[in-house]
């Protein structure tokens, strides 16, 4: 038998794995950033809606737009050992910013870029943590 749908449905597993995780992951910082910091400030009638689709759009500008501003920034990011990166994460969450007009606010940069950095840490720790040993379990199980 092929083995090919079955490494396939793998991939799919992993990639859904990711998506749920950093959905629910992104949700709890924004929806916490929010309450924290009044700059950082969600939709007072609707927190949870428009957390959720910050996270959506962020998820979706991470998977297209992301990846060319780190091939274009790694001279950047190479020079500054790496402390550049956040400063991608701002530019991807004032795009969303930008996006949701009112309804998701970054007033602050200063903020923003705490926001940025978490996002950082937290995609490391997921990545790291948890969707490596899962794709890795379940290729071990499969």
């Amino acid at each position: 038998m092929n083995k090919n749908p079955v490494k396939k449905n793998r991939q799919r597993l992993s990639k859904l794995l990711e998506l749920v995780l950093c959905i629910v992951v992104y949700f709890l910082v924004f929806y916490t950033m929010s309450i924290f910091f009044k700059s950082f400030h969600l939709d007072p009638n609707h927190p949870f809606i428009f957390s959720f689709l910050a996270t959506m759009i962020i998820f979706i500008l991470n998977q297209t737009i992301k990846p060319l501003l780190v091939t274009l920034t790694i001279p950047i990011t190479g020079i500054t050992l790496g402390l550049f990166y956040p400063f991608i994460n701002l530019f991807i969450l004032k795009l969303a910013d930008w996006i949701l007009g009112s309804h998701f606010n970054l007033s602050n940069f200063w903020i923003a870029l705490v926001v940025s950095i978490l996002i950082s840490i937290i995609n490391l720790m997921i990545d790291n943590l948890l969707i490596k040993p899962g794709v890795k379990r379940i290729i071990k199980n499969g």
